[in-house]
């Protein structure tokens, strides 16, 4: 436990040194949707609940602390706000077809045994549940994506007042492709180092290549993967068209309580 707690003032140090304010606010943030994670995953053991409906509001939670708590309320935030949104809202509805057709939902025929003697996940929606992880792994690099596509274009609008709809948009669009490569790595990298102790288990255990392609995990892994790579994705054009939209429409900039103050005589 001493481990942990040095990591977390050095960590914590490190962010407030670099970020400042927001360095700690971020530092916050982290327990807090640690909190908004713990508390889904503990609600969605009461099969009462639903865990599309848990995990979309586990979303909000988590967009609104990533966003409004760390950055506070601006255009570029409330705009990063509802790409998020949408985007997760598009996504989950395909992650549950995919799921489904996938049929990865359950456990392995080596888990089988061992889960039966469990009577709390009689009735489970496995297809909801895979469908809540995914979406859940990958709201963190939707957020990431909407942020970094909003706040230059805001600062784009601001700059050139007299700029369009449409060359906005494809200025977006512009910047989501400089982000889309490095982002689709990230996530792969995560999922896979996440991967890796399982595959030299497999290996250790003596599994054909075919055994490990055709596996339940190794299926489910493949598809985190791409249904992350797919929601950083849609999540670019997404958000350049709906920051575009509300650039525009909003005057083309975001006017401070300090710019609209008129000036002091002297």
């Amino acid at each position: 436990m001493t481990v942990q707690v040095w990591l977390a003032i050095i960590l914590f140090a490190l962010m407030v040194a670099v970020g400042g304010k927001k360095g700690a606010r971020s530092f916050v943030a982290l327990f807090l949707n640690t909190g908004v994670l713990l508390l889904t995953i503990i609600m969605m053991n009461d099969q009462d609940m639903n865990p599309i409906i848990l995990t979309l509001i586990a979303c909000i939670l988590i967009s609104c602390i990533s966003l409004f708590y760390i950055s506070e309320i601006n255009i570029k935030t409330v705009t990063a706000f509802i790409s998020t949104i949408v985007t997760t809202c598009a996504l989950i509805f395909f992650i549950l077809e995919l799921t489904d057709a996938a049929m990865i939902q359950g456990f392995s025929e080596d888990e089988t045994e061992e889960i039966g003697a469990f009577s709390l996940y009689v009735g489970v929606d496995f297809v909801k549940i895979g469908a809540s992880m995914i979406i859940m792994s990958t709201i963190g690099a939707i957020i990431d994506v909407t942020i970094a596509v909003s706040s230059p274009m805001q600062e784009m609008a601001y700059h050139n007042p007299t700029i369009s709809r449409k060359d906005l948009f494809r200025s977006g669009i512009s910047i989501g492709r400089d982000i889309l490569g490095t982002s689709a790595n990230t996530l792969f990298f995560a999922f896979f180092g996440g991967y890796m102790g399982l595959l030299i288990w497999f290996k250790d255990l003596s599994y054909s290549i075919g055994d490990i392609v055709n596996s339940k995990v190794f299926t489910s892994e493949m598809i985190f993967i791409g249904s992350a790579g797919l929601g950083v994705a849609l999540a670019i054009p997404v958000t350049s068209a709906i920051t575009a939209y509300y650039l525009v429409k909003a005057g083309r900039r975001d006017r401070s309580p300090v710019l609209d103050e008129p000036p002091v005589d002297k």
